[in-house]
C-alpha cells in the first residue's frame, strides 16, 4: 500500500515547487519579493465586466446548476467574436465549449481522445498542460521544436514516419508560452495541410490572441478553411481581460472533437458559476477599449523591462507578444542550469523567476519573466539584479545555492 498511484508516478514534482518555497520562506522574514515568476495577471477586471457579474448574482435562478458546455448566450458571443476578430464562421451549438478556462479545456480533450499509449507531437519548451494532459490519460509525448519554421515542419515529417504508432495529435502554441514565438497564416497552412493528408489532429493554444505587440494580431489557425476538418483551438478569458481567477476559457472548432469534450465535461462538471458565464459574454459582446489598454499597459512594461535590465547587464529578448519574456541565463551562470540560477536570483536579489526546465528540458538555459508587475517595480528589479551581476562577474563558475567549494 506504499507505492505511488500509476498517474503520480507518471507526474515529476512541479518545478515551481521548487521556488515557492523559498518566495514564502523570504517574505516572512521581511523580504520584499519582486515576483516576475507565476504568470498571474495583476490588472483589475474591467468595471463593466464586474458590474455585469455583480448584478447576475442577485437573481437566485443564476444560482442553480449551469450548463457544462456553456449557456448558449455566451457560447453565441464566443462564435461572434471568432466571426469579428478571425472571419471565422462557427455554429454555437456544434463548434463551441466553454471551458474553466483553457488549462481544464486541454486535460480534458486529453482524457477525450487518448488511448494508452497513443502518441502526441508537442512543442517544448510549452506550457505544461500541453505535455502533462496527456501524460496523464496515459499517452506517450514526442518533443517538437518550438519556433514556427521550416525545421518544425522537417521535424513534424520525421516524427510522423518514426513513431510507432502513428501520432494521434499534434500540439500547436502561438504567441507562445513561455517562448513569445508568433506563428503566420503561411505556416499554419503548412502545417495543416500536412496533418489533414496525414489524418493527425491538431490542438492550438491561442490563450495570447490579444497581448501582441508589433505587426498584424496573431492570426486563428482555423482561418484556414480545411482546419475545420481536423483542428480544435483553445482560447482564455484570462489575460485578454484580467479575469484569471473568473476560470474561463473556450474550446471550439471541429465537431467530433467538441462534441468528445462536451461528453467528457457531462460528467465532470456543471460548468462556470452561471454569473460568470453571463459576464463573460458581456466581455466578449461589450467595448474592446479595455483590451486595447490591457495590450498597451503590457507593452510598456515589456519596453521598461527590456530596457533596464539591458543596462543593468542582462539582455533579455523583446517578447512580439504575451505577457512573459523567455530570458537566456547569463553566461556566467549557464551550468547551474534555470532551476539553481532562479533560486540564487531570489536568495541574493529578491527578484522570483520561473525556470525554464519548467517548460520542458529543452528550456533548462532559459528563464521566464512575467509582466506582472509596475513599471517602477520592474525598474527596481532591475537595479537588484545589476548589483547581483556586478558581484558574479562573467568570468569564473557561480556555486550552487547549499554547495560547498
Amino acid at each position: 500500500m506504499s507505492q505511488d498511484f500509476h498517474r503520480i508516478k507518471r507526474l515529476p514534482p512541479y518545478v515551481f515547487e521548487h521556488i515557492n518555497p523559498i518566495k514564502a520562506k523570504a517574505r516572512a522574514q521581511g523580504v520584499d519579493i519582486i515576483d516576475l515568476g507565476m504568470g498571474n495577471p495583476d490588472l483589475p477586471t474591467p468595471q463593466h465586466i464586474v458590474d455585469k457579474l455583480t448584478e447576475t448574482i442577485k437573481d437566485p435562478r443564476t444560482h442553480r446548476y449551469s450548463a457544462s458546455k456553456g449557456i448558449p448566450g455566451l457560447r453565441k458571443a464566443q462564435a461572434s467574436y471568432y466571426g469579428r476578430r478571425f472571419g471565422v464562421k462557427l455554429n454555437p451549438d456544434t463548434q463551441v465549449v466553454a471551458t474553466l478556462g483553457s488549462k481544464e479545456g486541454f486535460a480534458n480533450m486529453a482524457q477525450a481522445i487518448t488511448a494508452p499509449g497513443d502518441v502526441v507531437l508537442v512543442p517544448n519548451p510549452t506550457y505544461p498542460i500541453h505535455s502533462f494532459g496527456f501524460i496523464m490519460s496515459g499517452g506517450v509525448v514526442r518533443s517538437m521544436p518550438a519556433e514556427p519554421n521550416e525545421d518544425f515542419l522537417r521535424a513534424l515529417d520525421r516524427a510522423v514516419r518514426h513513431s510507432i504508432p502513428k501520432p494521434i495529435a499534434l500540439i500547436l502554441n502561438y504567441p507562445s508560452n513561455p517562448t513569445a514565438y508568433v506563428a503566420d497564416l503561411d505556416f499554419y497552412k503548412e502545417v495543416v495541410d500536412y496533418c489533414r493528408e496525414q489524418e493527425i489532429f491538431i490542438l492550438s493554444d491561442l490563450a495570447y490572441s490579444e497581448v501582441y505587440f508589433e505587426g498584424d494580431p496573431p492570426p486563428s489557425i482555423l482561418q484556414i478553411p480545411e482546419a475545420m476538418d481536423i483542428a480544435v483551438e483553445f482560447t482564455s478569458m484570462s489575460k485578454t481581460y484580467s479575469m484569471p481567477g473568473w476560470r474561463m476559457g473556450f474550446a471550439v472548432g471541429n465537431e467530433r472533437l467538441i462534441a468528445a469534450l462536451a461528453r467528457v465535461k457531462s460528467y465532470l462538471d456543471y460548468g462556470a458559476f452561471t454569473p460568470i458565464q453571463v459576464a463573460a459574454a458581456a466581455a466578449l459582446n461589450g467595448p474592446d477599449e479595455c483590451v486595447s489598454e490591457v495590450r498597451k499597459i503590457y507593452k510598456s512594461r515589456r519596453d521598461v523591462m527590456v530596457e533596464s535590465f539591458g543596462r543593468a547587464g542582462w539582455d533579455i529578448p523583446s517578447p512580439p507578444a504575451t505577457m512573459f519574456a523567455w530570458a537566456p541565463i547569463p553566461d556566467q551562470f549557464a551550468h547551474l542550469g534555470s532551476l539553481e540560477f532562479a533560486k540564487l536570483l531570489i536568495a541574493e536579489t529578491g527578484v522570483a523567476v520561473a525556470p525554464g526546465v519548467g517548460f520542458g528540458e529543452y528550456g533548462d538555459q532559459y528563464v521566464r519573466l512575467a509582466l506582472v508587475e509596475n513599471e517602477q517595480r520592474i525598474r527596481q528589479a532591475a537595479r537588484a539584479v545589476k548589483k547581483f551581476l556586478a558581484q558574479h562577474p562573467s568570468h569564473g563558475n557561480v556555486v550552487p545555492l547549499g554547495k560547498k567549494v
